[in-house]
C-alpha cells in the first residue's frame, strides 16, 4: 500500500498528475479542484493516497490533506460509490462542501457531481450522515482557511456555527438549523443575533 508520494510534478493533465519520485514517474488521478492548485510542473509536492488494485490495473488516487483522503474514504465506502465517482464528487464540491450537503440533507448539491444521480447522492447521505458531526463539520472548514483573505470567512463561519447552535438549543433539529442559517447567507457586518433574527423570520414562512 502506497500511503503518499513526495515528488517533483513531471505533467499535469486534466485529471491527473505524473509526481517523479526519485526517478519514476507515477501517474495520480486527482480532483479537479487539486489540479487549479498545484504549483506547477517542476515543483515538489506531497499527496495522500489511495491504491485501488483492479485485475487489469493499479490505479493512485492522490489527495492534498489526509482530510480530503478520509472523505474519499468513506465515499468509497457507500455501497455503489466506487472510486472514481468518489473523485467526481470531490471534484465537484470538496470535502468541506460535502461534509455541510450531507449534514443539510442537500442531496441536489452532492448530484451535481458529474455521473451521480438523486439515488446515488441520497444513499451517500443515508450512510454517512451518522459518520459526520456538525461541530467537526464547522471545525474542518475553519482550519482549512489559512490565507489572509480567509480570516473573514474564519469570522462568518464562527457566526453561522453559533447561530446553528442556538437554533438547536431552541429544539429545532441540527439539519433544519443549518438550512435555514445557510440559507441566510450572513454578511460581514452581521452577528450572531442579526443572523438568529432572519433564521427565525424564515422559519416561520
Amino acid at each position: 500500500m502506497i500511503a503518499f508520494l513526495r515528488g517533483e510534478i513531471a505533467d499535469i493533465t486534466e485529471g491527473s498528475l505524473v509526481l517523479d519520485v526519485n526517478g519514476i514517474g507515477y501517474e495520480v488521478l486527482v480532483p479537479g479542484q487539486l489540479i487549479s492548485a498545484v504549483p506547477g510542473i517542476g515543483q515538489m509536492i506531497k499527496l495522500h493516497t489511495y491504491m485501488q488494485v483492479r485485475e487489469d490495473a493499479v490505479v493512485l488516487f492522490g489527495f492534498l490533506t489526509k482530510d480530503d483522503l478520509q472523505m474519499f474514504r468513506m465515499l468509497t465506502g457507500v455501497n455503489g460509490v466506487g472510486p472514481k465517482a468518489g473523485l467526481s464528487i470531490l471534484s465537484a464540491i470538496g470535502a468541506d462542501d460535502l461534509r455541510f450537503a450531507v449534514l443539510a440533507d442537500d442531496a441536489k448539491r452532492i448530484a451535481k457531481a458529474p455521473g451521480i444521480g438523486a439515488k446515488t447522492a441520497q444513499k451517500i447521505i443515508l450512510e454517512l450522515k451518522d459518520k459526520l458531526n456538525m461541530e467537526e463539520a464547522f471545525e474542518k472548514k475553519l482550519s482549512s482557511v489559512q490565507d489572509v483573505q480567509g480570516v473573514t470567512e474564519v469570522s462568518k463561519s464562527r457566526v453561522v456555527q453559533d447561530a446553528v447552535e442556538a437554533l438547536v438549543a431552541l429544539g429545532y433539529s441540527s439539519t433544519e438549523a443549518l438550512k435555514v442559517v445557510r440559507s441566510v447567507k450572513p454578511a460581514e457586518n452581521m452577528d450572531v443575533e442579526d443572523v438568529l433574527k432572519e433564521a427565525l423570520k424564515r422559519m416561520a414562512f
